[in-house]
């Protein structure tokens, strides 16, 4: 079961990764937009949907990606006071209850907004350039079909916790700045290291 998570882990961080790259298309486009609008008085027509297909993409192949790395908002109020094995089979529960009754709604109903898209090579009603966004469709089905084999390892590790009590790793990935410092100052709490911070009795 551990290497079918790896496995599955591995595919959505390249996915995540790979779409990550839309990111700079999306800060050269407005860029550029920025530019001729401002400096030379010429706005392009196609700067806006391309800024929008881009971020929707982005936004959807990210998604199994983000699952992961555990990285979707949850509400924890409740959730973090719980031991482990409860947590697991609220989750467990909340898989089959919710998540895969959604991602396979949204893989077979995206799968005919595709499907349709391409068979008239449909493009974009809002805009004057005419873009065309029936390859944006096919995004649909390609994200929920990756955000369900992630479910599936997700569902996987819920059952591991259950067995020992104790929830299997996630891949390590880059931090956020703030999520660092609080684990350095965690680290120096006890002991001397809190005592070489002064200005804290001043506080």
């Amino acid at each position: 079961m551990l290497q079918f998570i790896q496995i599955v882990d591995r595919i959505s961080s390249w996915a995540g990764k790979a779409f990550a790259w839309c990111i700079l298309l999306i800060t050269f486009v407005i860029g550029y937009e920025v530019l001729v609008r401002y400096a030379l008085n010429d706005p392009t027509s196609f700067a806006y949907d391309l800024s929008y297909m881009m971020y929707g993409t982005l936004f959807m192949m990210a998604g199994a990606y983000t699952l992961s790395r555990d990285g979707h908002v949850r509400a924890d109020v409740l959730y973090r006071l719980w031991k482990p094995t409860t947590q697991a089979k609220v989750e467990l529960t909340l898989y089959f209850l919710f998540f895969f009754p959604g991602i396979l709604a949204l893989i077979f109903a995206g799968f005919d907004y595709a499907r349709a898209s391409w068979t008239y090579l449909e493009v974009s009603s809002a805009s004057p350039a005419d873009v065309p966004i029936f390859q944006l469709k096919s995004v649909i089905p390609a994200a929920a079909s990756l955000l369900f084999l992630q479910g599936i390892a997700q569902v996987l590790r819920c059952w591991i916790c259950i067995r020992t009590g104790a929830w299997p790793p996630h891949t390590k990935d880059v931090e956020e700045l703030e999520v660092t410092l609080l684990e350095d100052e965690e680290e120096l709490l006890p002991g001397e290291g809190r005592e070489a911070r002064p200005k804290d009795a001043e506080l």
